[in-house]
């Protein structure tokens, strides 16, 4: 549980220094966001397996809901 829990505060801890990057454009930063939660609420949730599903789908979801475009953009 202990590990778990230093992985999700080096997960987030990465996700901020990502998002400070000038030359990132908001979707990139919306897909490498997405893939990082997805992947620590994977990996609360089960192993390696669900992990991985997770940070797949938090990028998916994080790029297309960063899409120039999209309703939450306008």
């Amino acid at each position: 549980m202990k590990t778990k829990f230093i992985s999700a505060a080096v997960l987030a801890v990465s996700l901020l220094g990502l998002g400070g990057c000038a030359t990132m454009d908001r979707q990139t930063v919306g897909t490498v966001g997405g893939a990082v939660v997805g992947g620590v609420l994977g990996n609360a949730v089960g192993g390696t397996g669900a992990t991985i599903l997770g940070a797949g789908a938090g990028a998916l979801a994080g790029h297309e809901l960063t899409k120039p475009g999209h309703a939450l953009n306008r």
